[in-house]
């Protein structure tokens, strides 16, 4: 498997072709908590009912992480239901927390979660609906061609910045508006790294404290040489992609309807193409579903 011939630096800065012993370890870490949050989401999503509240929704994804060993976080469990899918109306940051909105039949809903796992982070985004909602299905159907862009633009060495407003092109070409510009900074991905453990992990505004000091250790690492651990539209992601792994979730709407995927891709310094960036994962959700879409 492509996701066992990277190693990471001792610094997490980079990610090497060949690597010592111990890289398939590293990767299988990362690897297995993302499965660990997807598992979540399809469990939470299969129980999910009439009335349950977004808060609900994510009291469930932290309990049922937590009863599994998770006891630290990049970002705490969202929920978002309805037009907020799609982040209707959506001006402060406080408007992507949790709310008391109720979800209804044929209503289409997102999870995502930022759970770390024996040091080991990822963040995962999984859209479903209660019941059928067409509308929400060929969003999903439609998000193939963007991982696909994504994961070929990356190996092309093309700038984040780049690739970003060629993500938005594909999403105004299918009819779409590009959700992820409502996230902080625009950003359509971030860099994810290893978290030190500690028996007491304090979040503040629903992010892990240890998590933050990181991302800020990447930011200034990366001010200093031309590089950004957030992945956006502005002139700091005018970069080519810097080896490490990279959260990335396309995020698209239509009419009051969002759906997006998030997972993790792996960026190296390999000369190799198919080396250079890979998908740490390709048994995920949404990507079984496009596989059945296909056979289909």
């Amino acid at each position: 498997m492509a996701g066992d011939s990277t190693q990471r630096t001792t610094q997490g800065a980079a990610f090497t072709a060949r690597p010592p012993l111990g890289a398939a370890t590293e990767l299988r870490g990362f690897r297995e908590v993302q499965r660990l949050a997807y598992e979540c989401a399809e469990t939470v999503a299969a129980q999910l009912r009439a009335g349950v509240t977004e808060r609900e929704a994510a009291r469930m994804q932290r309990e049922w992480l937590r009863e599994r060993g998770v006891r630290d976080w990049f970002h705490m469990p969202f929920a978002w239901f309805g037009d907020r899918t799609a982040f209707a109306n959506f001006k402060i940051p406080l408007q992507f927390f949790p709310t008391n909105r109720r979800l209804e039949p044929g209503m289409p809903f997102i999870l995502d979660m930022a759970p770390v796992y024996r040091g080991y982070a990822a963040d995962i985004g999984y859209s479903g609906s209660l019941g059928l909602n067409p509308v929400q299905d060929r969003l999903m159907s439609d998000l193939r061609p963007h991982r696909e862009l994504i994961l070929e633009q990356v190996r092309e060495r093309r700038p984040l910045r780049e690739i970003y407003e060629n993500v938005e092109r594909l999403m105004t070409r299918q009819g779409y508006a590009n959700r992820h510009r409502a996230y902080p900074f625009g950003v359509i991905a971030h860099k994810v790294d290893r978290v030190k453990e500690r028996h007491w992990s304090p979040t503040a505004f629903g992010f892990g404290t240890q998590s933050l000091k990181g991302l800020a250790s990447d930011a200034l690492h990366g001010h200093r040489e031309g590089w950004s651990p957030l992945w956006s539209p502005y002139h700091f992601s005018d970069h080519p992609p810097q080896p490490g792994l990279w959260a990335v979730e396309p995020h698209v709407g239509f009419r009051g309807t969002g759906a997006k995927f998030e997972e993790i891709l792996v960026v190296t310094d390999s000369r190799d193409p198919e080396e250079s960036a890979f998908w740490l994962d390709d048994d995920l959700p949404h990507v079984r579903r496009w596989a059945e879409e296909k056979a289909a």
